[in-house]
């Protein structure tokens, strides 16, 4: 993002992994959900084994609210199930992703798939990050006037020179 965050939101992020049924890849990772605030414990701890899943709380991220980006956060809102998008890259170290970044705009969360190596996964935004993100876009949105451009009319003897100047007979 180019421009200077107005507000930002501290999240805390939970990462599911689950025995894979699969000859290439052991374990299956995915966002499963999203804190509203940074809990005091060590990214990649364990919070609660079920079956053959395990969640961990993957550290946290701070999702930034641009004045640029609210209608795209309107239109989030306005689904009725607003999401962040969370960004888990590949990494090297002991755990197999890093948390890269928490948005709740949906094509700065779209951008991020073309890396194709990221995990890129949309989560229910809690109650408490939505109604913050109301009040942002109800305070920062301007609405964009639409302006058709119009198009310049074709000079047909300019077309018919640059026709004749391309032949060489």
């Amino acid at each position: 993002m180019s421009s200077i965050p107005l507000a930002q939101i501290t999240v805390g992020v939970v990462v599911e992994r689950r025995k894979a049924d699969s000859p290439w890849v052991d374990f299956l990772w995915r966002p499963v959900g999203i804190l509203p605030d940074a809990p005091d414990i060590t990214a990649w701890s364990v919070l609660r084994e079920e079956g053959e899943g395990v969640l961990f709380y993957a550290g946290s991220a701070i999702v930034e609210l641009h004045r640029t980006e609210t209608a795209r956060y309107r239109d989030n809102l306005a689904t009725g199930s607003p999401m962040l998008w969370v960004v888990l890259s590949p990494s090297e170290g002991e755990w197999p992703y890093t948390l890269a970044v928490v948005t709740a705009d949906p094509a700065e969360g779209e951008a991020f798939t073309a890396a194709g190596a990221n995990l890129v996964e949309p989560v229910a935004m809690p109650e408490v990050i939505r109604e913050v993100l109301e009040g942002f876009v109800a305070e920062h949105h301007v609405e964009q006037e639409f302006f058709k451009r119009k198009r310049d009319r074709a000079n047909p003897d300019a077309l018919a020179r640059r026709q004749a100047e391309g032949r060489h007979e």
